[in-house]
């Protein structure tokens, strides 16, 4: 059964947008991030649709693994024009001192009358980031320049 502690929460940053996600899992976490990272472009509640894109990524670390999954849906979201909604991460390994992510997102095309458009993100940042395991569970801190 899913916990149901928050998922992630907003944090101050001056100029760009800051974010801690949750999870009991190195995967949830994942999950969540992208969750709260979407949640700044676009109203998640108001999207449905199973139009579904597989991210699978190598990274020499976990954080780069972090960023370049966000940043992969960010260009996902920019080019094919998908707003994402669901995030099932299958499974991260680490194999040969690299990371991998084999992961599904979940949305539908995006369409500005139906997605009134929030905040534009530009990138995602290293910028503050953090990826932690503590007695809880995991958190990771992510900032996007916006």
């Amino acid at each position: 059964m899913p916990s149901q502690r928050k998922k992630y929460e907003y944090l101050e940053h001056t100029a760009d947008i800051k974010f801690q996600a949750y999870g009991d899992t190195l995967e949830e976490v994942f999950e969540n991030a992208a969750l709260a990272m979407f949640n700044v472009i676009i109203d998640t509640e108001k999207v449905s649709g199973e139009t579904e894109r597989e991210v699978i990524l190598t990274s020499p670390d976990l954080e780069s693994l972090l960023v370049d999954w966000l940043s992969e849906l960010l260009y996902l979201f920019e080019v094919d024009e998908i707003v994402f909604w669901k995030f099932r991460v299958k499974e991260i390994k680490e194999e040969k001192g690299e990371y991998s992510i084999k992961a599904l997102a979940s949305g539908e095309n995006y369409y500005p009358e139906s997605h009134p458009f929030e905040t534009e993100i530009k990138a995602v940042t290293y910028n503050q980031l953090e990826l932690e395991k503590n007695t809880g569970g995991w958190k990771a801190q992510v900032v996007v320049d916006i």
